[in-house]
């Protein structure tokens, strides 16, 4: 979501091979061929490929912004605004990334997948998380500046809006009762556009149609391991 926003603002034309994940093809050999580990994205640039990364989105925001010189607000050359864009982006891997995405898979893909709602008490710890991290993004790294590293936006806004859009996607608007952080998006949203933003986010607005997915198509088998994990 944050590269295809990413790749529109700034008219770079990549060419997209999209493995379907829900049926678990990038699991299969031929996206074998690209990564080793099977995880998406993935950036080929000619001979070069950026892959087998802890982070795949966050390395690939960075390299296209310098090979693309991309305004310099997007990913600043200025050492302290650079480095308040590294520690957000360091930040949001282990809170709000996670704790939005585990809201996503609790209220939307595994009631999908399992036909039953999550237990109340993990539904409740997750969602408790992730109003943790919220207020911290608010107190800490937003403040009272239009965006995090100041006036203008830069790749930590991107990546911090589609992290809070996944849990807002199963029906749970993060932004309610939150002025400040509503009044960002409003922002954020602006900076991009709104036919680019609701693009990049047209998939998971659409989680509700995942019941009807499986049925048709069947439980992946990465799917079935992944939900063992969870509650084991």
């Amino acid at each position: 979501k944050v590269l295809h926003m990413h790749l529109n603002l700034h008219c770079i034309k990549p060419i997209y091979i999209f493995p379907s994940v829900l049926k678990g093809e990038q699991y299969g050999d031929e996206f074998g061929k690209v990564s080793i580990i099977r995880k998406v994205p993935v950036l080929k640039d000619g001979d070069f490929i950026l892959r087998e990364t802890v982070y795949f989105s966050i390395a690939i925001l960075q390299y296209l912004a310098a090979k693309h010189h991309t305004p310099d607000h997007w990913y600043p050359a200025e050492l302290q605004k650079r480095v308040r864009v590294d520690k957000f982006l360091s930040w949001q891997h282990t809170s709000i990334r996670t704790h939005g995405s585990k809201v996503f898979w609790f209220r939307g893909v595994l009631p999908a997948v399992t036909g039953a709602p999550v237990p109340k008490e993990k539904m409740d710890a997750a969602v408790k998380d992730l109003k943790v991290s919220l207020k911290t993004f608010e107190d800490k790294f937003l403040q009272s500046r239009p965006f995090i590293i100041g006036d203008k936006i830069s790749v930590a806004d991107l990546v911090a809006i589609v992290e809070m859009m996944q849990p807002v996607g199963t029906g749970l608007d993060v932004f309610q009762g939150r002025p400040v952080l509503s009044a960002w998006r409003d922002r954020v949203k602006k900076e991009i556009g709104v036919e680019v933003f609701d693009e990049a986010h047209k998939v998971i607005m659409n989680v509700d149609t995942l019941p009807q997915t499986f049925e048709n198509k069947g439980l992946p088998e990465f799917l079935k391991l992944r939900i063992q994990k969870m509650f084991n």
